[in-house]
């Protein structure tokens, strides 16, 4: 291999389109294969591959869970016009010459799924050069390109509205402490990036604590391997509203959540799942949250940016006299592959409200030589199915 890639000059794939991002299904990966050498080589074959899978790899105690799934597999045999050949089909190469292959590869029109990178597993395509010689290894090199799938959200399912409703009894000490409920509900079920989430959900807080409504919007990454599952959710931007003291009633009209710039979601992969879903949830002190999720579709095609914009600036006016506070995270699409340890207080504190959650800090009476540390975005669960199709925890 070493000697062979000292004949070699030039070696290299070079897209028709570098400027294009990503293809989709139906389309042609069009390019060229430039390979100039040091000194007379015979080569048996140019060949031109495309291949595209997925995979997932993570541990579970000592045992490696591995699975694999390939969506594209194209292969052929290039040659030049003016290019003599052998009774064999092998070809000489000579110093001072450009010998420049080109190429074009058909992706199927449906079965492709979009590209992906993640901490447990990636989908990825790429296009494969080689120089094939008799009775020696063949000299490759690689050039990866990205596939994004469309996915329109203007459809009747997606555009329906959705909701539901959830309620909790709060205990003290084994105590009935009355109960917190909440219903919500949303509009669409299927958005795009920059579009804003329109919420209407009502609180009521029979309990003698005071609570506090939130919202978040979750991507949830779901690896498939070995019979097992492995579920990694990520908090990407969040909303709050005022506290709620006990006995009284809060309602949200209209309040709005921008969705990040964010990858589409992901549900045509046998094992790897990328989906979106609208958190509402009541934060009560001493207790579990309450939480409702309503799911999401984020595509690629929806209902357009000017209607969203228009939507956006009347929202932001009507909702001028409410007292609450939107957190928005930067609009950078976030990492899979970074994952914030979690964090622990390790000294007593005397909270004024117990109201700590995910990114937000509680609010404590003196503490200025305090550094709150970063909270963790991420939190992983496995989850196993046993015969009758239900879903157990894995501890």
């Amino acid at each position: 291999m070493v000697a062979m890639a000292k004949r070699l000059r030039t070696f290299r794939i070079t897209f028709l389109d570098p400027s294009k991002t990503f293809y989709c299904g139906g389309e042609r990966v069009c390019g060229h294969i430039e390979v100039e050498v040091n000194e007379v080589t015979r080569v048996s074959a140019v060949k031109v591959q495309a291949r595209g899978c997925a995979k997932v790899d993570y541990a579970k105690g000592k045992q490696r869970c591995k699975q694999e799934a390939e969506y594209l597999r194209h292969e052929e045999v290039l040659r030049l016009d003016d290019q003599p050949t052998d009774s064999d089909g092998s070809v000489l190469l000579r110093p001072g010459n450009k010998y420049d292959y080109a190429f074009g590869i058909d992706l199927p029109s449906s079965g492709l799924v979009s590209s992906y990178k993640g901490k447990f597993g990636y989908v990825q395509y790429f296009v494969k050069a080689l120089l094939e010689r008799a009775d020696q290894p063949s000299l490759e090199c690689k050039k990866p390109f990205e596939v994004e799938e469309p996915l329109d959200v203007n459809t009747p399912d997606l555009l329906s509205p959705t909701g539901g409703a959830k309620e909790k009894k709060v205990n003290i000490m084994f105590i009935p402490d009355g109960q917190v409920s909440l219903n919500a509900k949303i509009d669409r079920r299927g958005f795009c990036e920059g579009e804003d989430i329109c919420i209407n959900a009502k609180f009521e807080n029979t309990c003698s604590r005071i609570v506090v409504p939130k919202a978040a919007i979750i991507a949830k990454h779901i690896y498939q391997a070995n019979g097992r599952t492995k579920v990694s959710r990520q908090k990407l931007s969040a909303v709050r509203g005022n506290h709620i003291i006990s006995g009284m009633c809060d309602a949200w009209q209209g309040k709005t959540i921008r969705v990040p710039k964010i990858k589409p979601s992901m549900l045509s992969c046998n094992i790897i799942r990328v989906e979106y879903a609208l958190m509402i949830y009541v934060h009560i002190p001493g207790s579990e949250k309450l939480i409702l999720e309503l799911p999401l579709v984020i595509g690629t095609s929806g209902l357009g940016s000017r209607c969203n914009s228009i939507s956006s600036q009347e929202g932001s006016v009507s909702n001028a006299s409410q007292s609450w506070v939107s957190l928005r995270l930067p609009s950078d699409p976030p990492s899979y592959t970074d994952i914030t340890h979690d964090c622990r207080l390790e000294q007593p504190l005397t909270p004024l409200l117990d109201d700590f959650d995910g990114d937000e800090s509680p609010i404590f009476m003196n503490s200025p030589s305090f550094t709150f540390p970063p909270p963790p975005v991420y939190t992983e669960t496995e989850e196993e199915y046993n015969g009758a199709g239900r879903m157990l925890p894995v501890c």
